[in-house]
């Protein structure tokens, strides 16, 4: 069972920048997807980044592309969502997620929500 646990969520004014992290619980896996999904209420999950530790294949939401940078640090098993100019729009609870993975297709249609995740964080505020 892998623990997922986020941070650095919080309030920011429209333009601003935040840096979310997603420290994950010891595994074994030899490769695995990780997203970051955000939600508000009455609306749908929305997948908003995620990386295919596999191949290095990066995949954004085309609301974010250009603005959010997903990254990972594999030593510190800590996923990473550097968000820039941050807009109103962008406000929402986020929530990082794992899963064991060794196909980029799969990662991308979990980003899609097409496919689910196995373990999800609390998740962090990010206010704009």
């Amino acid at each position: 069972h892998v623990q997922l646990v986020e941070s650095g969520g919080g309030s920011v004014s429209a333009g601003g920048s935040l840096r979310l992290s997603c420290a994950a619980s010891a595994y074994a896996y030899r490769s695995v997807c990780m997203g970051w999904f955000r939600q508000t209420p009455g609306k749908e999950r929305e997948g908003v980044a995620a990386i295919y530790s596999g191949g290095g294949r990066l995949f954004y939401a085309d609301s974010v592309k250009g603005r959010f940078t997903i990254s990972q640090d594999n030593t510190k098993n800590t996923l990473y969502l550097q968000m820039n100019d941050l807009k109103p729009e962008d406000t929402a609870m986020y929530y990082c997620a794992l899963e064991e993975c060794y196909s980029s297709t799969w990662c991308y249609d979990a980003h899609q929500g097409r496919a689910e995740f196995s373990f999800w964080g609390q998740g962090t505020q990010v206010t704009v």
